[in-house]
């Protein structure tokens, strides 16, 4: 097929394998790289690029990073035959998203209508969903609502977490898209409107993390793989907050955030069941695995939580 130009917008790790793949079609000429602005991280604040903008540096990709895309008549993004969009994490002005010949391409993490919006791996994750999917759809003014050229679905499996669904999908999408921007171009695939009653989530923050013990130890542990590894989950012991970096559910019934503590082993009551902690790390301290913790921390058993 004939060759095309391209524009790709991406920011976070899953942008990067999605980008990754783009960078092998031969038919696609990828013009620039547009990514959010280099971020302070971490304890220190040190100023990091983000994944998207090292890869397309590493390829000799011209990069550009506006603040935002507002005023996108001060901004040089190339003209191109199509705009590539994933994990952008920015707004998209309706100008910008209609100005190629071919329209943008959204590569989304879910099966749309169902999650649209900024957290659809953590939202599947925190309902105990079976299963997931990618999407590949033409984008237009309202955020995840266009019609959809391709999807495909995948299965969760019960000891995901965010993380580790991110890297499946990333690549289920990065293998999706190619065939589907080719499809298009030949006109062989069309888009279709979304069918069914949209859901929506919402971009995440450290106080979705706060666990309620009056939830099912289930509820409680999907929660966990949602939000891990960020936010993660959380709760308040002696007035500082209380990381649970990693869990178990447990059939032991306990009274909802009452703290049993015996031979090295910490559980937690729930509303139905309790969770196993393995890892934790109170605020200031540095993480410790149930007994180290318990040895530091001796008035531990018996407490509340909450």
């Amino acid at each position: 097929m004939s060759k095309i130009s391209a524009v790709f917008f991406g920011t976070q790790n899953f942008a990067a394998t999605i980008l990754q793949k783009i960078l092998t079609a031969e038919f696609i000429d990828l013009k620039a790289v547009i990514t959010q602005p280099d971020r302070a991280a971490g304890r220190k604040q040190d100023v990091v690029k983000s994944p998207v903008k090292i890869l397309a540096e590493q390829k000799n990709i011209a990069v550009l990073q506006p603040e935002s895309l507002k005023n996108n008549s001060s901004l040089n993004i190339p003209d191109a035959d199509l705009y590539l969009v994933c994990q952008y994490g920015l707004i998209i002005p309706k100008e910008i998203v209609e100005k190629p010949k071919y329209g943008s391409i959204n590569v989304h993490a879910s099966l749309l209508p169902k999650y649209r919006g900024a957290s659809p791996i953590q939202a599947a994750l925190i309902n105990g969903e079976k299963e997931t999917g990618i999407t590949i759809m033409l984008m237009d003014e309202k955020m995840d609502h266009g019609p959809i050229l391709a999807q495909q679905k995948s299965g969760i499996a019960d000891d995901d977490d965010a993380l580790s669904l991110s890297v499946k999908l990333s690549h289920a999408g990065a293998d999706l898209l190619i065939p589907t921007v080719a499809g298009l171009i030949n006109g062989d695939i069309k888009a279709l409107p979304q069918e069914g009653e949209p859901t929506f989530c919402k971009l995440l923050n450290k106080d979705d993390g706060k666990i309620d013990f009056t939830k099912s130890n289930a509820k409680i542990y999907n929660l966990y793989r949602g939000l891990r590894p960020w936010p993660g989950i959380w709760t308040v012991w002696n007035n500082k907050r209380l990381k649970l970096l990693k869990i178990a559910k447990s059939d032991k019934q306990i009274t909802a955030g009452v703290v049993l503590a015996t031979d090295g082993r910490i559980l937690i009551g729930c509303k139905t069941g309790s969770i196993e902690v393995f890892e934790l790390q109170i605020e200031g301290k540095n993480v410790m695995d149930a007994k180290s913790f318990l040895n530091g921390y001796r008035t531990f058993n018996n407490t509340i939580l909450g």
